[in-house]
């Protein structure tokens, strides 16, 4: 679905609202973002900071979903649900404190399983983020964005952990650049702004996920050394959440290390890359979500998801990976 077919005429009490935002990325920005739908998936620590950044940008409307009920860990870094009472859905208890962040957003909730619908209900959105979802479930999503020309968007948080990715397929976006120009008149220069159209293209999750990393060459070496560790430690707990359909847990913390300890050697070993990449010590850092880190990333991901619809500045292409062990934080794309 394209933004650019349903754009809306900004009225005055919208042009009020968003003045600021009218003025740092221009009035046709707006009017992207007016148009478009959401689909968020995921009402952890991460989706709820996503949440609040587009909602509180001007979207068209807001759709969350999440099957899940409320449990204790939410508590620490879901801000929209840290008076709700446990056992309550996610989304449901979402809806109503993330609808007063923006009135002029309409925003619903949905209590339903994602992987029980059909293609047919994700053709309806504009941008589809996916947070806190199996890799099998990720993967589905963007193959189905990319036939249908939707927005794709994922990450995850784990402890100290996290990342987002970003499929635009081929993307198109104004690009401003400020650069010195000579006065006709005059021996002198003055700035002036060049706005350029520029297109960049991505890949898709699964090809990164299938990158072959045992090519036994200095250019793979070095590729190896320059990947953040985020990339390594997070498949590791991603293999967790696709095999036990949950996330480790400090309630469960020991029988998870343990699990955790062997999947880290499966995950190496799929790889084919060294034991470096994912150290021994990595399952100390990675239970529960942390505010901080869901800040950090949520802020990152809601800044792509309004780059992409409104058409502004270059996208991050395609992965941000965050390690808040030794407070790393880096773009990468993994296949070349």
């Amino acid at each position: 679905m394209e933004v650019e077919d349903n754009m809306e005429t900004i009225t005055e009490d919208e042009a009020e609202l968003y003045d600021r935002q009218i003025r740092l990325w221009g009035l046709d920005a707006q009017r992207r973002l007016r148009a478009a739908s959401v689909l968020l998936i995921g009402l952890k620590g991460l989706g709820a900071e996503v949440a609040k950044n587009i909602i509180l940008s001007g979207v068209k409307a807001v759709t969350l979903m999440d099957p899940n009920m409320i449990d204790e860990e939410d508590k620490m870094s879901q801000f929209f649900v840290s008076s709700a009472p446990m056992g309550q859905n996610r989304a449901l208890a979402s809806a109503a404190p993330a609808q007063l962040l923006n009135p002029m957003v309409k925003v619903t909730a949905d209590a339903s399983d994602p992987s029980d619908k059909d293609d047919g209900f994700f053709a309806e959105f504009d941008v589809i983020c996916a947070t806190g979802c199996k890799n099998s479930l990720q993967c589905r999503l963007d193959n189905l964005c990319q036939e249908k020309k939707i927005k794709f968007f994922s990450g995850d948080i784990f402890g100290f952990y996290g990342f987002m990715f970003s499929d635009l397929g081929r993307h198109e976006y104004l690009h401003e650049e400020i650069k010195k120009r000579k006065k006709d008149d005059e021996d002198k220069e003055d700035e002036g702004i060049t706005i350029t159209r520029e297109v960049t293209n991505f890949s898709r999750l699964e090809d990164e996920l299938k990158f072959d990393w045992t090519a036994d060459t200095p250019g793979m070496k070095k590729k190896i050394r320059q990947t953040p560790s985020a990339f390594f430690i997070t498949r590791v707990y991603e293999e967790f959440l696709e095999l036990h359909g949950r996330r480790p847990t400090v309630a469960t913390m020991d029988m998870d290390t343990k699990e955790l300890q062997n999947l880290r050697i499966l995950v190496l070993n799929k790889l084919g890359v060294p034991a470096k990449c994912i150290p021994e010590d990595f399952y100390k850092y990675g239970f529960g979500e942390l505010s901080p880190v869901c800040a950090i990333v949520g802020g990152v991901l809601g800044q792509e998801i309004i780059k992409a619809v409104s058409q502004k500045d270059a996208p991050l292409n395609n992965f941000f990976l965050f390690n808040g062990v030794n407070d790393e934080g880096m773009v990468d794309k993994v296949s070349l």
